[in-house]
């Protein structure tokens, strides 16, 4: 199997020469470092300059990196680095004590655009995105499906109706099935209709341990008048199909290094304000609203995953307590002692088998918050070609 090494100038020339004797050498590429290092020391294959420009050339000609660089020159997030780089070419990167295989993705049958929808992380926005992505794609004419995967989706592919309602929503979190898995709500907060696809564990680059994605894939393209699959991310899970384009959605704060794999596959990067993102990505914003209008007069308990507040709405009571099931009965608790007539909740965590269902015990109303990206128009569209 043909290898592209990575060594340094730390190392005593012949001692790296003997490992490199051992190789099937692809290329040799020098990431710096000259303690130890004399003139003349490496073979002609052996390049130096930037590591990265380097590993891109030469990836066609090899199967794997084998890192025989250390400490100072290649500490362990400079691994990672060039390991993200080495996935997002298709090769295999091994060091000492660790190997990362490049994630495989299934081809899917469908003639129309495959998009896709991956993040950096839990709560990014994904959801949001991938719908909001899904709307704008309607109003041109095309009808996308959704496929969305989940740690809660269903054991088998499940269509979701675009009128998906929350006595529907009831239902299935009566018969068990967790009612707010991200494949419902973008069916009810985006109108269209999506596939539910259940998914477990998550590589480091992005892939679970197994899916049933491209079922679900499957099972949208062959659905009448598709003319676009979207596929949402769980995650920092990127679902695996292929797919023609591809956004990041990248979170608050510093990201991984092996993160950077996400960001390699992507056409086009998508940043909270506050998140640590290259300069190149269009920065964007969540404005959370209510789907429903909040009647005039109406006491509202506010239940959310983080927003503790809603511009428009006057909440007597605010939670972001909807993915900590214990703190969240306290504030239902709250709400109902407060008299609370409406309950604004996002469709996600346990918005339906608690937050919805303690509503409707009451004989109050629930509605809906969705989660609006603001200022990425004009990107999605152009990235999916509209």
């Amino acid at each position: 199997m043909a290898v592209i090494a990575l060594i340094d100038g730390e190392h005593h020339p012949r001692a790296v020469r003997d490992a490199l004797e051992r190789l099937d050498l692809a290329g040799v590429i020098f990431c710096g470092g000259e303690e130890k290092l004399a003139p003349r020391s490496w073979p002609e294959l052996a390049r130096g300059g930037d590591p990265q420009a380097e590993l891109r050339r030469l990836a066609p000609e090899a199967d794997a990196v084998v890192d025989l660089a250390d400490e100072p020159v290649q500490p362990t997030s400079a691994k990672l680095e060039l390991a993200a780089l080495a996935l997002h070419l298709g090769l295999r990167y091994e060091a000492p004590g660790l190997r990362l295989e490049a994630p495989s993705y299934a081809s899917v049958d469908f003639d129309g655009p495959k998009l896709a929808v991956i993040g950096t992380g839990k709560r990014t926005g994904k959801t949001a995105v991938a719908g909001h992505w899904a709307g704008l794609l309607r109003q041109t004419g095309v009808e996308p499906v959704m496929v969305c995967m989940g740690r809660g989706g269903p054991a088998e592919p499940t269509l979701a109706a675009a009128d998906t309602s929350l006595d529907d929503l009831l239902a299935l979190a009566d018969a068990g099935a967790h009612a707010a898995s991200d494949y419902l709500e973008g069916a009810v907060l985006a109108g269209v209709r999506t596939v539910g696809c259940r998914r477990v564990g998550g590589g480091p680059a992005g892939a679970p341990f197994e899916s049933n994605v491209a079922a679900g894939a499957a099972l949208a393209a062959k659905l009448p008048d598709v003319g676009a699959l979207i596929f949402e991310g769980s995650g920092s899970c990127i679902p695996p199909v292929e797919a023609d384009r591809t956004v990041c959605v990248i979170g608050p704060g510093p990201a991984e290094p092996l993160r950077r794999y996400a960001l390699l596959r992507s056409q086009l990067l998508l940043a909270h304000r506050d998140a640590d993102a290259p300069g190149d990505a269009l920065r964007f914003e969540l404005r959370p609203e209510p789907v429903d209008p909040v009647p005039d007069g109406a006491r509202v308990a506010l239940f959310t995953t983080g927003a503790p507040a809603v511009d428009g709405v006057d909440a007597v009571l605010s939670s972001t307590n909807l993915a900590r099931r214990g703190a969240l009965g306290d504030d239902l608790e709250r709400a109902a002692a407060a008299g609370c007539d409406v309950y604004l909740t996002e469709l996600k965590a346990a918005a339906i088998d608690t937050v919805a269902r303690h509503a409707a015990g009451r004989g109050a109303r629930t509605i809906f918050l969705r989660n609006r990206p603001v200022g990425v128009d004009d990107a999605l569209m152009e990235l999916a070609g509209a």
